[in-house]
């Protein structure tokens, strides 16, 4: 047996992916622009990552393009991005929900039809992609990868045939597909945003010198010294091109109450620098932590957050409860989101690779502890016990989310239900297994507020899936 195989923390929740697309009208190189846009969206994937770059004034359907596994600064260097030569293309940072770990799954997506060609990043995860998928198979369709982002590039490619623009093919696909998806689609003379009805996943617009952006988070427009114009709206489609903006909202819920935002950008996967439909990601955070210190109270010497998501909501149950905030862990810059797995032999927790108690901050006090979720609940338990190790005399542990109950379809690794610790134990039963002296999570009541009355998804905590479940599961490796 291999002792060194990819550690992925089966307590942590992970995003799909992140998505850049960039258009300059002057002509300028976009690879090294996109390049930086997506080491900002790194958090939302670090599986494997790519760039594809055409030339708007060049030959129609030469795209140059490199993906790979890894983090950005591991597939690209300064010798490939300078090969990749054009003013227009799209970005992609990747952590499979569905869809094997390999880089034939790595994106973008580029497609080479009867119309030209299509290059294409997305994020999120549709419901309806094995059947979609079968029926493209009986008719001869012939499959490179095992994500459902090829089922949506083979649908449009397909409408492309029949109707006058690419527009109007997106726009004939996104009434055959159902999910969540964010997508940014390069043509040889367009890129074209979309974003689902629902608005599970976020995708907003940017704007630099005379190039315009379309990209997942706003933090990547700020990393590039670019400004915010507006978010894409749920449903709508949005075309760039040398005469500008065009917007199609034909696809828009007609009832925005029945929109759907992912509750947990707003608690996790989000940068706190980002803002998500209007709202700031750190104001919702700090939000979280102000109505867990008032609806779940303690006496404590110190209030800490287990980072980074934790941080934000510990300022924030701080402010509120007047307990000093303070830094309890350190954590290891340099390790990922995977790692090599220590040998069984060496017995080194992989937890305390990238975290390490400050013994004098939290040695002789009563402790808060703040964490954005508990999946399965072993990692938390390693981190109270290491809180305890370090002299905590007490150890009371807050959760800025409501308790997993659910799996999600839509993008989120959450496993199946008899894998959420919370599923079939009680918050008292939890806390012993924590070996914490109290828990408490945030009350769903809280979440619309973290929102600021937008319509969200709160199907992981509720079960009130605003799109009917697959009858088969979607997740890949994360439904078991």
């Amino acid at each position: 047996m291999n002792d060194y195989v990819e550690y992925i923390n089966p307590d942590e929740v992970h995003e799909e992916c992140g998505v850049f697309g960039m258009y300059d009208f002057d002509g300028n190189e976009v690879a090294s622009e996109i390049y930086y846009g997506l080491f900002a969206l790194q958090h939302r994937g670090q599986e494997s990552c790519g760039i594809a770059v055409s030339d708007t004034e060049g030959p129609k359907g030469k795209v140059y393009t490199h993906k790979g596994m890894g983090l950005c600064n591991e597939v690209f260097t300064p010798e490939i991005l300078e090969g990749l030569h054009g003013n227009i293309g799209v970005g992609h940072v990747r952590y499979s929900t569905a869809g094997s770990s390999t880089r034939e799954n790595a994106q973008p997506l580029v497609l080479n039809y009867v119309k030209g060609t299509l290059a294409l990043a997305h994020n999120g995860n549709l419901v309806n992609a094995p059947e979609l998928r079968r029926e493209l198979e009986y008719t001869g369709a012939i499959f490179q990868t095992t994500i459902d982002s090829e089922v949506i590039a083979y649908h449009i490619a397909r409408e492309r045939i029949n109707t006058p623009n690419v527009e109007t093919a997106v726009a004939n696909a996104m009434k055959k597909i159902k999910g969540a998806y964010a997508l940014v689609i390069m043509s040889p003379r367009k890129l074209i945003g979309a974003r689902d009805p629902f608005g599970f996943k976020p995708l907003c617009i940017g704007k630099k010198d005379n190039a315009y952006i379309l990209v997942s988070e706003s933090c990547a427009l700020d990393t590039i010294d670019a400004e915010f114009v507006r978010d894409v709206l749920p449903g709508e489609i949005v075309s760039i091109t040398k005469d500008g903006i065009k917007s199609d909202t034909s696809m828009c819920l007609k009832d925005k109450s029945k929109e759907a935002r992912c509750i947990f950008e707003y608690i996790y996967f989000a940068r706190p620098d980002s803002v998500f439909d209007g709202v700031s990601i750190y104001h919702s955070r700090i939000h979280a932590g102000r109505c867990l210190a008032i609806d779940s109270p303690v006496e404590a010497d110190l209030v800490v957050g287990v980072p980074e998501s934790g941080n934000a909501a510990a300022l924030g149950y701080s402010m509120e409860s007047g307990i000093p905030y303070g830094t309890a862990f350190v954590k290891n810059s340099y390790v990922g989101r995977t790692f090599i797995k220590p040998k069984q032999s060496s017995r080194v927790s992989s937890v305390k690779v990238k975290l390490n108690v400050l013994k004098e901050a939290v040695a002789g006090k009563r402790v808060v502890m703040i964490d954005d979720s508990i999946v399965r609940g072993t990692t938390s338990a390693l981190i109270v016990n290491m809180l305890r190790e370090a002299g905590a005399k007490e150890v009371h542990v807050r959760i800025s989310a409501p308790p997993f109950l659910h799996p999600c379809y839509f993008g989120t690794d959450i496993p199946s239900e008899d894998q959420l610790i919370a599923h079939n134990k009680s918050i008292e039963d939890i806390r012993r297994i924590l070996t914490a002296d109290s828990l408490s999570y945030l009350r769903m009541e809280r979440l619309a507020e973290m929102a600021e009355g937008l319509p969200i998804c709160t199907a992981c905590f509720s079960g009130d899936y605003p799109i009917a479940p697959p009858t088969e599961d979607i997740r890949g490796e994360f439904a078991e």
